[in-house]
């Protein structure tokens, strides 16, 4: 089945952009199953990242495939990341059957500049993949061929905790803020180090920023979403309501290598989810498995998220994955 592929760009007028210029945008691409006879071709990548990595094939703009509706999975990338360092998940979703579309998260994504403000509210991003079901199911191409009966989510780090949210975990404290009831403290991120020195002025300067820290802890549960893939889930999760994570009964398969920084986490996620499953991949597998393949240029700039341990092969690791995802989906 050849796989088309689309971006587009939808605006969010409940909330404003952190700047306070005009909505909050939701720039999302899309990978589905096109009509027989699209001819794929070599896809670019347009974020800040795109020459540290390889994509794929897809036929970009091709009509979608048969009269039919189609189950969605919604994918969240990592902190500081883009839609497309999922393309490798998105592309096989699409040749099983699936339209697969992900979002770049505004102000937490190499697709424009950083903001303190889109890494320190992470929470934001479950309600774009909401919203993007929305509109991707009401208007545009899409219209009337996405099956709402059949929604899945798919989270890489800070987008694990982007799918755990849409299940219904609640954050109840921020691991960038100081405080007595935070033993998880961290200063920041890889990508924005310093990013808990921000929060104080934030705080006191931006009403938009203070607006968006008030629902910090509102639910943003999202009852379509059937099933959740969660890979390699971000320290964030460890501020979450553990009573409210021991009701989610929605099914979610936890995936993690065994040399990750994140296994503790993953390991204390799945011991409170009830309906999840557990699995390990190679020791030696790190963080930056789920990533996209490395070009040679990302080898020689990013090698920490471009190179992996001796012995741990990425293209094996992300074809296991996707077979897994594709099985994981259709049955429920």
């Amino acid at each position: 089945m050849p796989v088309g592929f689309r971006q587009g760009r939808f605006d969010d007028d409940s909330r404003p952009n952190w700047d306070g210029s005009g909505p909050r945008p939701l720039n999302w691409a899309a990978w589905y199953p096109a009509a027989d006879g699209a001819v794929e071709q070599p896809l670019q990548a347009s974020d800040g990242t795109a020459a540290w990595f390889t994509c794929g094939s897809a036929a970009p703009g091709a009509p979608i495939g048969a009269s039919q509706r189609y189950p969605v999975v919604l994918l969240s990338h990592g902190t500081g990341g883009a839609a497309f360092q999922l393309e490798w998940l998105a592309r096989e979703l699409a040749r099983h059957g699936f339209i697969a579309v992900g979002i770049d998260h505004h102000g937490n994504s190499s697709a424009e500049p950083y903001r303190a403000e889109g890494f320190l509210a992470w929470w934001e991003r479950a309600r774009d993949l909401s919203l993007l079901l929305d509109r991707l199911a009401a208007e545009g191409c899409f219209a009337g061929r996405v099956d709402l009966d059949r929604v899945h989510v798919a989270g890489y780090s800070l987008g694990g905790c982007t799918a755990a949210a849409l299940l219904g975990a609640i954050t109840e404290t921020s691991r960038f803020e100081r405080s007595p009831r935070n033993p998880n403290f961290g200063r920041g991120p890889r990508e924005f180090p310093d990013l808990a020195d921000h929060l104080p002025g934030l705080l006191e300067n931006s009403a938009i920023f203070r607006d968006s820290w008030a629902r910090m802890s509102d639910s943003y549960l999202d009852p379509r979403v059937r099933t959740a893939l969660i890979l390699a889930p971000g320290n964030s999760l460890l501020g979450c309501n553990e009573d409210g994570l021991r009701r989610i009964r929605t099914p979610s398969r936890i995936l993690v290598g065994g040399a990750d920084f994140v296994l503790p986490v993953a390991l204390w996620l799945h011991e409170r989810l009830p309906s999840s499953a557990l699995d390990r991949l190679p020791p030696e597998a790190g963080h930056y498995v789920f990533m996209p393949e490395p070009s040679d240029a990302g080898r020689i700039s990013a090698p920490v998220t471009c190179i992996d341990a001796e012995g741990v092969d990425r293209r094996a690791i992300h074809a296991q994955t996707a077979a897994l995802a594709v099985e994981f989906f259709r049955s429920v």
